[in-house]
């Protein structure tokens, strides 16, 4: 087996296990992390639409499984946008021609966080509302 050649098992090997997996696997994270904040500004948007509803969830008279369930559909939406980033990244390095497969890769991601975003306004009016 080559140098960079996934093994049998079509998986390529990484050499690291343990804690150092588990920092690598962080260092990782925090990068697409950077790397969503610095290029998407939909992704810094939602971020300071999730940091105000967090603090407004925390503030308000509800009770801990609903102010869980607030901050819950938060963090999903800012899951949702950075997949729906990677799938954007991963279509354009592909190829940047208009093509109606990549076109639909990039509207199901922008559908699945409509969605989210409609889950998030779905969970707070039923808990404000009561």
């Amino acid at each position: 087996m080559q140098p960079g050649q996934p093994k049998g098992n079509g998986k390529y090997a990484h050499g690291k296990t343990g804690l150092r997996r588990i920092l690598h696997t962080v260092i990782h994270s925090r990068d697409g992390f950077v790397a969503t904040f610095k290029g998407e500004a939909a992704f810094r948007q939602l971020l300071l639409l999730h940091g105000a509803l967090a603090t407004v969830a925390l503030l308000l008279d509800v009770s801990r499984s609903e102010r869980a369930l607030m901050l819950m559909v938060c963090f999903i939406s800012l899951l949702v946008e950075l997949l729906n980033s990677a799938i954007e990244a991963v279509v354009d390095r592909i190829s940047l021609e208009h093509h109606p497969l990549s076109k639909n890769a990039k509207d199901m991601g922008s559908a699945a966080q409509s969605t989210a975003l409609l889950m998030v306004a779905t969970v707070w009016a039923v808990v404000v509302m009561g």
